[in-house]
């Protein structure tokens, strides 16, 4: 019920204030799924590459309906609905592990309370949906602990796929939950059939990359992925991002927005019961390892792939990729509920009740009275205050003057965000998911060329494009330029 009734009436605040779009990040996972259906060339290459598949297949059956996908709550469902099941999950593992409805209680609670969570489950993005694989993976290992079944490996399995389909973190756990899975079967097959199982996700990455983009690891070193882009502003002398090849600066900025993101409250019962799990209830180390995972990535990419995270306490006192820390939240609730579980009986409910209160009422004196917002929230209001005034004139302007079937050629990411707020169905546009038709039309302009209408930043392929075409006696005039400080300059063109 907590978890029901969190969801919904986050998720419709954050609605009715316009919140839900506001990462870039949401945006473009929300108009990915929308393509794969809504496209000149429809299927499964309009997946794309880089990110992982499943977030947006999963917001297929709600983004395909208009007024969910121009609202963007259609790609919040899913999202959603990872939340619950994390909470679940992580419920069950925590009754499972300590024997204790207390403690499973105060492990959800302050999962599920975390304003940061609560969040970014009412959007687009991805962190809810992989703490549902993660927490059934948890469950499903702590269950074949107990019973040595099959049944827990084929969850297991499932849960794996779900993980490593989502995010990349998702790899890394699957070699070590099948060590763990080793150590603890009778019959070692089990771990050898989990193994295979959770392969499948990882390997069907590397076939659709191989077989859309002829490079199985596109991405990974691909033009779009993050260590080409990181590459390509090194060149243009950009200082290194904190913590790369620094394990002590990664740790310190990694920790720091841990801190600001589960709470401080949160992660001091965590050290506490990390000490009881050790002293008392050695049978949640397992569960522990597993949900540490995820922070250790994040720390080896900070350390050796250029991954960033800024945070506004630390240089360059501002925000990106606060939501990384999201990955030390399962693993300070897990740990906390070992504090009730080892408490006398009579005294379970009152510990139970104080670790779940204290965190819950130091958010909303953050919240209410000193101001403070969830760092995550901050995050995607700061970096979208440009993006989201030029995409409204731009969609206005649209809307005013637009003929439905005119076309757009129009680069995807950011300025997609421009035609679902003006209604135009991604169909009759041409951008780099239709690879030929985007390469002609980029190419050789003045004569693939034929929308009506382009849009581009200034100095792009597509206004580059344009202008090749007017040497050619193709003239598009320029109809707007959108100025907005701190953004590129958004021009608009139409096929006279």
């Amino acid at each position: 019920m907590v978890l029901l009734t969190g969801t919904w009436l986050v998720t419709e605040w954050c609605y009715a204030r316009g919140y839900t779009l506001y990462y870039g990040d949401a945006e473009a996972h929300l108009n990915i799924a929308r393509r794969i259906l809504d496209s000149k060339t429809p299927g499964p290459e309009q997946i794309g590459t880089v990110w992982l598949p499943l977030p947006q297949v999963a917001m297929i059956p709600f983004v395909k309906f208009d007024a969910a996908w121009r609202t963007g709550i259609g790609g919040a469902v899913p999202s959603r609905l990872g939340f619950i099941l994390a909470g679940m999950f992580l419920y069950f593992a925590a009754r499972r592990v300590y024997q204790s409805n207390a403690a499973a209680l105060v492990v959800v609670l302050i999962f599920a309370l975390n304003p940061n969570l609560l969040y970014l489950q009412s959007t687009p993005m991805t962190e809810a949906m992989f703490a549902a694989g993660l927490a059934a993976l948890a469950w499903a290992i702590v269950w074949f602990q107990d019973s040595q079944s099959i049944w827990p490996i084929l969850v297991a399995g499932t849960a794996s796929n779900v993980a490593s389909l989502t995010r990349y973190e998702g790899w890394f756990l699957i070699p070590f939950a099948a060590i763990f899975l080793l150590v603890i079967a009778k019959k070692k097959w089990h771990a050898v059939l989990f193994g295979a199982l959770a392969a499948l996700g990882p390997l069907a990455w590397l076939a659709h990359n191989q077989y859309y983009y002829s490079n199985a690891l596109e991405f990974y070193n691909g033009p779009y992925s993050a260590m080409a882009i990181y590459a390509r502003e090194l060149a243009k002398h950009m200082q290194r991002y904190p913590g790369d090849h620094d394990w002590w600066l990664a740790a310190k900025y990694y920790s720091t927005a841990a801190k600001l993101v589960a709470g401080l409250p949160a992660m001091v019962f965590s050290v506490f019961g990390a000490i009881a799990v050790f002293a008392k209830s050695r049978r949640a180390l397992l569960p522990l390892a597993l949900f540490a995972l995820p922070p250790i990535f994040y720390l080896w990419s900070m350390h050796s792939s250029g991954t960033p995270i800024f945070i506004p306490t630390l240089w360059p006192f501002s925000w990106y990729n606060t939501r990384y820390a999201i990955a030390v939240l399962p693993l300070a609730a897990f740990a906390a509920g070992a504090i009730p579980a080892i408490a006398p009986i009579k005294f379970r409910a009152a510990a139970a009740l104080l670790l779940a209160v204290i965190p819950a009422a130091v958010w909303t004196e953050k919240l209410t009275l000193q101001h403070e917002p969830a760092i995550c929230w901050k995050e995607s209001e700061m970096n979208s205050i440009a993006r989201r005034e030029w995409t409204q004139q731009a969609a206005e302007f649209l809307r005013a003057n637009y003929r439905p079937g005119s076309g757009v050629l129009c680069s995807f990411g950011d300025l997609t965000g421009i035609l679902r707020e003006a209604g135009i169905p991604l169909r009759e546009t041409i951008h780099e998911g239709n690879q030929a038709e985007w390469i002609l039309a980029t190419s050789r302009p003045y004569l693939a060329l034929r929308s009506e209408w382009a849009i581009g930043f200034a100095g792009d392929d597509v206004t580059t494009a344009v202008q090749r075409a007017e040497r050619f006696g193709k003239h598009y005039q320029l109809r707007r330029r959108i100025i907005v400080k701190g953004a590129p300059v958004v021009e608009i063109y139409q096929l006279e």
